[in-house]
């Protein structure tokens, strides 16, 4: 079974450019996980289910893009690290991923809006 995607259409002077929502996705998943004191992406329970059944991992869980009025918006949920300034990291993911969105896709990128979904830690090993 084909699984439906949505693209975003772009016209251009030699025709139209789709691009799909997941690559866009992708991108700003990458670009939140490059600043310092982000420990993780945060998934939902519904993406959560939907890569169990579908039996594969979605390198874009915790992000939804949209498109509304030729501007893309961004909602991310993400773990922020112990010990990190959680508005210094939440800034610097809305900066990292507008630019990487915008230098990647050519689009305006309206709003980012960052959801801190829990706290990450160290893994520590136990000695025995």
């Amino acid at each position: 079974m084909a699984e439906a995607r949505e693209y975003i259409s772009c016209p251009d002077e030699l025709g139209n450019i789709h691009i799909s929502e997941d690559v866009l996705a992708v991108t700003a998943a990458a670009a939140a996980l490059e600043v310092e004191g982000i420990g993780g992406l945060a998934a939902n329970l519904g993406s959560d289910l939907a890569e169990l059944l579908a039996g594969r991992r979605n390198l874009s869980k915790g992000v939804r893009v949209t498109m509304v009025e030729d501007c893309v918006t961004v909602d991310i949920s993400l773990l922020v690290k112990y010990g990190s300034s959680v508005q210094a990291a939440a800034k610097a993911v809305q900066t990292a991923v507008g630019e990487a969105i915008a230098n990647a896709s050519g689009l305006s990128v309206s709003a980012v809006n960052v959801h801190i979904a829990g706290v990450s830690f160290p893994n520590q090993r136990k000695s025995r």
